[in-house]
């Protein structure tokens, strides 16, 4: 089965996330996540094969975990979301291993479903 997490502090928009997803997706497993250090405990023991990052986290930027999850776990996709579309998100984001960038309320939910269906055929 695949496994999403999403990380994200916005308890609405993470709501939203996860219907979109379980929506499309009803075989996927989907676990969520506040903040970097919850991420992190979910790794541990829901590896994830895909994770939606928000890049402003309480605590640490969700630029952080994305190294760590990237370290520990090469596999694993993770798309960095965040309102501020800027080159230097962008560009943080891809060096800290991000395989994708989302901007939220410009990214619309048929360019997330394309993505997600796309890696769920890399994985059949």
């Amino acid at each position: 089965m695949f496994h999403v997490l999403l990380v994200e502090d916005d308890g609405h928009f993470r709501k939203t996330l996860k219907q979109e997803l379980s929506h499309w997706f009803p075989s996927v497993l989907i676990e969520e996540a506040s903040d970097g250090q919850e991420a992190m405990e979910k790794m541990a023991s829901f590896h994830p094969q895909l994770i939606f990052m928000d890049i402003r986290l309480p605590g640490e930027s969700g630029l952080e975990p994305t190294k760590k999850i990237k370290a520990k776990h090469p596999t694993s996709d993770v798309v960095m979301l965040t309102s501020h579309d800027l080159p230097e998100y962008r560009q943080a984001a891809t060096e800290c291993g991000a395989a994708h960038f989302f901007v939220k309320g410009t990214s619309d939910g048929s360019e997330i479903r394309l993505w997600v269906e796309s890696l769920l055929k890399e994985v059949k």
